[in-house]
């Protein structure tokens, strides 16, 4: 998900569960809340090192339990002199449940994470909730603001309350969340079971994703595999509304090939297939042999997020492989 929500979400758990928290526990758990999503940085250096650290390192088990350290010391520097500091317990349990939320919050999302980095390459994701979801994000904003208000409504008129301020609307707000995720994951079942229930162009469903989108609830995008092609869809589980798998856009597979063969077994290759969900290829004949590109399918959508990697290979006219490599898709 995007910073701020991580952001509100961190702001969220500390005050319902540390309401009496100091303001640099509460800044401290806010931006280690948000600090896993420093891998996108990793762009700058290149496709290669996107792939290697965007939601790896910082998004596992390892990584998260490593910022709540770096956050911790760095708490435990800035407040050893003061009168008032929280106890390390409390430092300690409010940096863990930030990080632990986005860990959780990142795994419910379409894009993928690699949970037991550096132990296993295998990538997670439940795909129950969109990248940036409006929702969650209006939610965790009226869990925030709504008390500031009505606690400035409050003052005017001359009432004063001892309770910590904020705490039960950063209670209701992670409840609304929780509530609401779990109606996507409800219909996230929905709509790929619609899907494995039917045919397309006369071929059964190899494998059926459904992923968010975060216009509503209710608007999802389907990815249905079959022996020769893949078939986009847009789903509405809006009640009343009708499902027609002869409404997808096809995209056929390219026929198996000597180039195609050498392709998958390359490094790049290999690599990439890793990531992605659905593996997509086209081979092309260029002046000097094939052009085989290879992208994940599931990730069409996604772009307006953030960049995109695919595989690259050429080869010779007799499939011999003569270069392959991992580049920014520039199609998406």
């Amino acid at each position: 998900m995007d910073a701020l929500t991580h952001g509100l979400a961190s702001y969220s758990v500390t005050r319902a569960v540390f309401p009496r928290a100091s303001l640099a526990t509460l800044l401290a758990a806010i931006l280690a809340g948000a600090a896993a999503d420093l891998d996108q940085l990793s762009a700058h250096v290149g496709p290669s090192a996107f792939l290697s650290w965007h939601r790896t390192a910082t998004h596992s088990i390892l990584g998260t339990l490593a910022i709540v350290a770096a956050f911790f010391a760095a708490v435990s520097l800035t407040t050893r002199n003061k009168q008032n500091a929280d106890t390390i317990r409390t430092v300690f349990l409010a940096l863990l449940a930030a990080c632990s939320l986005h860990a959780a919050m990142d795994l419910t999302q379409n894009e993928s994470v690699q949970l037991l980095w550096p132990f296993r390459t295998q990538r997670y994701s439940a795909d129950w909730v969109a990248r940036f979801d409006l929702w969650i994000l209006l939610i965790l904003l009226a869990g925030a603001l709504v008390p500031q208000l009505l606690a400035l409504v409050t003052e005017e008129i001359g009432a004063k309350s001892k309770a910590p301020r904020g705490r039960i609307g950063a209670i209701l707000a992670l409840l609304g969340v929780f509530i609401y995720t779990g109606a996507r994951f409800v219909l996230h079942g929905n709509a790929v079971a619609m899907m494995d229930a039917r045919t397309y162009r006369g071929e059964l469903p190899h494998r059926a994703a459904a992923f968010a989108e975060s216009d509503s609830p209710f608007h999802w995008r389907g990815i249905v595999e079959t022996e020769r092609a893949f078939h986009d869809l847009n789903l509405s589980l809006a009640p009343g509304s009708s499902f027609n798998p002869d409404a997808a856009a096809v995209y056929y597979k390219p026929e198996p090939s000597a180039p195609l063969d050498a392709a998958l077994t390359t490094k790049s290759v290999r690599r990439f297939l890793r990531a992605a969900k659905f593996p997509k290829a086209t081979v092309e004949k260029t002046s000097t042999g094939y052009r085989v590109q290879i992208r994940d399918f599931a990730q069409q959508q996604e772009a307006r997020f953030g960049p995109r990697v695919i595989a690259i290979v050429d080869t010779e006219p007799d499939a011999k492989v003569v270069s392959d490599e991992l580049a920014w898709d520039q199609k998406m």
